[in-house]
C-alpha cells in the first residue's frame, strides 16, 4: 500500500522512500529503495521508530531521517541514518537542533527545514529565523547566517530551503517583514564565501503575483 504522506530523496539512479502516514492517519515504519536505470523496487528493513512531519536527505552516501513525530502526539528525540551497504539503520541521538519546538506545539511546525552543500548539512531554525551548520564529528550545531525572510511566522510552513551546487536558496514571502502577499523571492548564499557577518544573501528572481506561500518545489541542473 502506498503511504498517503510519503518521504523521498534521490542519490544519482536510487530513490529512497521512507514511509509517513497511510491513509487512514497511521503512522507508518517502513521504507523501500527505487532504481531508475533497471525500474525496480526494493522494499528496506523497517526504520527503529515511525515517523512523520520529518526530513529526509543523502549525505556521504548514506540516507537520513530527521525529525518529526513518532505519533500524532510524541515528537522523537533521535534521527536515523541508512547505510546502503550493510543495510542498517541506526539511531542517533538529538541530531537535529529542532527537537525542542519551543513555543511552537510539535503538530503545527513544518517538517525541519534542511540542505545538503557538497555533503555538509544545513538547517533553517523555524523559530529564530537562523541557518545552523551541522557539526558531523561532536553532532552539534553553529549559527551561520540569519535567514533573508521569515520563517517563524507560519511555523516554517510556505518556505523552501533547498541546496544547490556550492549555494544555500531560500524560496519564501518578500517584501517588508516577509508578508508582502503576492510576492515569491528566490535568493541564494554560498557559505564557503561567507559567513554569518559577511556574504549577504543574493536575490536571483522575483515573481509577482505567485503568492505567498510556497507549497512545494524540486532543484533540478545544478
Amino acid at each position: 500500500m502506498i503511504s498517503q504522506w510519503k518521504l523521498m530523496s534521490s542519490l544519482g539512479e536510487i530513490a529512497i522512500v521512507a514511509r509517513g502516514s497511510d491513509k487512514n492517519g497511521n503512522v507508518l515504519q517502513s521504507a523501500e529503495l527505487y532504481n531508475s536505470e533497471v525500474g525496480t523496487w526494493q522494499t528496506l528493513p523497517d526504520m527503529n521508530f515511525p515517523h512523520k512531519l520529518c526530513s529526509r536527505f543523502f549525505m556521504d552516501g548514506k540516507f537520513y531521517v530527521i525529525g518529526g513525530m513518532s505519533s500524532h502526539t510524541d515528537c522523537l528525540t533521535c534521527d536515523e541514518e541508512y547505510n546502503i551497504e550493510t543495510r542498517s539503520w541506526w539511531r542517533i541521538e538529538n541530531m537535529y537542533p529542532g527537537h525542542d519546538a519551543g513555543t511552537f506545539r510539535p503538530a503545527m511546525r513544518s517538517p525541519p527545514l534542511v540542505a545538503v552543500v557538497n555533503n555538509q548539512l544545513y538547517s533553517t531554525d523555524q523559530a529564530t529565523n537562523e541557518v545552523k551548520k551541522y557539526d558531523k564529528v561532536n553532532n552539534s550545531w553553529s549559527v551561520v547566517k540569519r535567514l533573508p525572510v521569515r520563517a517563524d511566522s507560519s511555523y516554517g510552513w510556505g518556505l523552501a530551503f533547498k541546496g544547490c551546487g556550492n549555494s544555500l536558496l531560500v524560496i519564501g514571502a518578500g517584501g517588508h517583514g516577509g508578508h508582502d502577499d503576492g510576492v515569491i523571492v528566490l535568493q541564494s548564499w554560498n557559505p564557503e564565501e561567507g559567513n554569518r557577518d559577511g556574504q549577504e544573501w543574493n536575490v536571483l528572481a522575483v515573481k509577482a503575483r505567485a503568492g505567498a506561500f510556497v507549497y512545494n518545489c524540486a532543484v533540478m541542473g545544478c
